[in-house]
């Protein structure tokens, strides 16, 4: 936070009094200050981490499996009710598109953030909300330890507010064929034209 001597008069020190009164109820649910905007990552390229976890079915999913497939992967949980429900719309949009062209080459991974309310079963109902077809596309939970180390290798921060309500950093992240990040989206600025478009170059 950025500190400010006030040097002004009544009515400015009761504005900043009522701005620091309202920041607490004005949390946002995901982790500000990451870049709003498309950031494409430049050579060297950033390799994705290996890792364990459960899919939405109570299955081991490993992700070497993923290799050789492009994949979109993003970080969200079911209760949230800021923009992971935007998120998951915008990739099962996504999907839909991609779903009789380059749906082989294609692969769809949401991770949470949430593992104490998201199980696999939980997942699973959230996901078919979406309309989300599981052949190409995971809902991966597990355990704390576990995740911990996931948003750690791909630089989420996380905070637990309470039951149910978990502060995050909101990145949706295109991974090449060799398991490379390519592109990264912070926020919900990001269209979908956008990322069919990155994508697009690494089909090519």
């Amino acid at each position: 936070m950025v500190s400010r001597r006030i040097t002004t008069n009544r009515s400015s020190r009761s504005f900043w009094l009522l701005v620091a009164l309202l920041l607490p109820v004005n949390l946002c649910a995901h982790a500000p200050g990451a870049p709003q905007s498309t950031q494409v990552i430049t050579p060297p390229n950033s390799k994705i981490p290996e890792f364990t976890l459960l899919n939405q079915e109570g299955e081991r999913f490993v992700s070497t499996a993923l290799r050789g497939k492009i994949v979109v992967l993003d970080f969200i949980y079911t209760t949230c009710t800021d923009v992971c429900p935007l998120f998951t719309a915008n990739l099962a949009q996504l999907q839909r598109t991609l779903k009789n062209e380059n749906k082989r080459g294609v692969f769809f991974v949401t991770i949470t953030t949430d593992p104490e309310v998201d199980s696999p079963r939980v997942l699973k109902a959230y996901a078919r909300r979406y309309g989300a077809d599981f052949q190409n596309w995971a809902f991966l939970t597990g355990t704390e330890t576990q995740l911990k180390e996931v948003w750690k290798s791909f630089g989420i921060k996380v905070i637990r507010k309470g039951r149910g309500l978990v502060q995050h950093t909101s990145l949706t992240t295109v991974i090449d064929q060799r398991g490379m990040r390519r592109f990264n989206y912070f926020g919900e600025k990001w269209q979908t034209d956008d990322v069919l478009n990155d994508m697009s170059t690494l089909l090519d």
